[in-house]
């Protein structure tokens, strides 16, 4: 790959001229996905850890549970953390919104739209709010802008 490829791909990826917006996003929904990535892999904050989650992911048919289980939560963990530092946005965000479509069709969708009934709701608002992101990219105060600012000086 050449310096001037190199270049554009790391500046698709990386900018952002959204300004402060996305870091409103970045840092509440970034809390919220490494919680519940943390709840799937750690057992953290009430979770069931892999093994308990692998195995209500196969009841529910999403097999084999434990690799579903270990993708839904590093995607959520590890996404929820590059949220948060800004830090490979754009990719963190379509693989928390893949999570969120494959939540709310497997999960979600037949119990309607409130939470009270465990509707889809909330995995809708995350979806929402990860599609912005992609979109928008990391915004300001985020290692995507500085890295994307210093690829562009050079």
């Amino acid at each position: 790959m050449s310096n001037v490829t190199g270049k554009r791909l790391i500046h698709r990826l990386l900018a952002t001229d959204a300004g402060w917006s996305p870091l409103a996003l970045r840092i509440p929904i970034g809390i919220i996905f490494v919680a519940h990535g943390a709840q799937k892999l750690f057992g953290a904050f009430g979770g069931y850890g892999l093994e308990g989650t692998g195995q209500w992911m196969d009841s529910i048919g999403l097999a084999p549970g434990a690799l579903m289980a270990l993708l839904a939560g590093g995607a959520e963990f590890f996404g929820g953390l590059a949220l948060l530092f800004g830090l490979l946005v754009r990719p963190a965000a379509a693989a928390l919104a893949f999570a969120m479509v494959v939540a709310i069709l497997a999960v979600h969708i037949d119990k309607g739209l409130f939470m009270a009934n465990n509707g889809y709701e909330f995995g809708l608002a995350l979806l929402a709010a990860s599609v912005a992101l992609l979109i928008s990219g990391a915004g300001r105060l985020s290692v995507d802008a500085s890295v994307a600012a210093r690829a562009a000086a050079r």
